[in-house]
């Protein structure tokens, strides 16, 4: 393979395409849900075996390490891409659909074998490397907590010193190949509240000698929405989503107790700091008024994914100059979706792409979302990822001025 520029580093990953394709069609047919993903970890060692890498385990979750050193010494970079597929039974209609009640519903297969492109690409560039590339395959991102589990493992510091910077990219529907991403903050923040408002239970025909706690719960419901709308900048959004009730399952009881649990989505710290304070007490003050006790749980899930500014900036440039800047967007506004590589970009400056993966016979405007059990992507996508990633990691470790 030939020197690093756009031009070589496209042709080569043309020459990969086939198999990352295979690789990902394999993985696709086989998916692993959660921190154990045995299949993949190994599906993943195969693929890497013959680079001469520096491969390691993890010790609490299936992820895998590697770690490439250049043939001169200098700084370290981090490429990461998530291996865990979602509980969902697909109904894609796919040849490699996956037939054992999961799916890779997110693109996940897809972030591990451009990922390895990314790597083979690297590899083949040893002699060009000052320093090193830290390669992150990581399990449990949709459970959440795999990121922090290798960030405890000592991933950003596999190379013998802390990576610099680090990046990832993820499939979304959009025009197969568009890249896209923003300085600041990219992703929401993700928290989860729990209410369960206790009373007195009894009949149903006699509601004034219970003290009844489904309508106390009703009004928390409504009163987190006025919240939203009255004690929350516009500047500052925040997402709050009841996707659970749960109370009596007979119909002519009245319940001891009633619950609700949903999704808290922020755009800053301080906004899940403030609201894991207010949220609770907002259901506990109207708990008592009722004359009812409220037992409340708001859980930090993800932190808010935020672009390092000069990174962000600095991938925008390095994917306009590798693939034309017809195919790179600087987007206006983040969103409300999450990510645990937030824990990552909370430790070290980098960046998270998007990549526009719908297949050109599909409509982008009437995609399946990821997430959803008829998503599709195009792994005619797989030679750019590799080729971004090797790109951005490669503006770290190339030879400087």
């Amino acid at each position: 393979m030939s020197a690093s520029t756009p031009e070589s580093l496209r042709e080569d990953a043309a020459g990969l395409a086939e198999g990352l394709i295979a690789l990902r069609r394999r993985l696709h047919r086989e998916p692993e849900v959660g921190f154990d993903l045995p299949r993949t970890q190994a599906a993943i060692i195969e693929m890497l075996k013959p680079l001469e890498l520096e491969i390691s385990t993890g010790e609490r979750l299936s992820s895998v390490t590697a770690v490439l050193r250049g043939d001169r010494p200098g700084p370290s970079v981090l490429l990461r891409a998530d291996m865990d597929a979602l509980a969902i039974r697909e109904e894609t209609g796919l040849e490699f659909a996956s037939q054992n009640g999961a799916m890779h519903a997110c693109g996940h297969d897809l972030h591990v074998a451009g990922l390895v492109g990314a790597a083979q690409l690297l590899a083949a560039r040893r002699s060009e490397i000052c320093g090193s590339v830290v390669f992150m395959f990581q399990p449990g991102e949709e459970a959440g907590g795999g990121a922090p589990l290798m960030i405890d493992e000592g991933v950003l510091e596999a190379a013998g010193q802390r990576v610099e910077a680090a990046y990832g990219i993820h499939v979304l529907p959009g025009a197969p190949g568009t890249f896209s991403t923003r300085p600041g903050p990219l992703m929401g923040g993700a928290n989860v509240l729990r209410v369960r408002v206790i009373g007195r239970g009894g009949h149903g025909s006699r509601p004034h000698e219970a003290v009844d706690p489904v309508p106390v719960l009703a009004e928390i419901v409504l009163a987190l929405q006025s919240y939203v709308t009255r004690r929350v900048s516009v500047f500052d959004p925040v997402v709050i989503s009841v996707a659970k009730l749960a109370a009596s399952d007979v119909l002519n009881v009245i319940p001891e107790h009633a619950e609700l649990g949903g999704t808290v989505r922020t755009m800053s710290k301080a906004s899940s700091e403030r609201l894991a304070t207010e949220l609770p007490a907002l259901a506990t003050r109207i708990a008592e008024a009722h004359g009812c006790r409220a037992e409340t749980e708001f859980e930090i899930v993800y932190p808010v994914t935020v672009n390092d500014a000069e990174r962000a900036d600095a991938a925008i440039h390095t994917l306009a100059e590798t693939f034309g800047v017809d195919r790179v967007q600087r987007l206006e506004s983040p969103v409300m979706a999450s990510e645990d590589f937030s824990f990552v970009l909370d430790e070290v400056p980098g960046a998270f792409v998007f990549l526009g993966a719908t297949p050109s016979h599909v409509d982008p405007a009437r995609a399946e979302m990821n997430h959803s059990p008829r998503a599709v992507f195009d792994d005619g996508v797989l030679a750019d990822q590799a080729v971004a990633l090797a790109a951005l990691a490669l503006r770290h470790v190339t030879a400087r001025g």
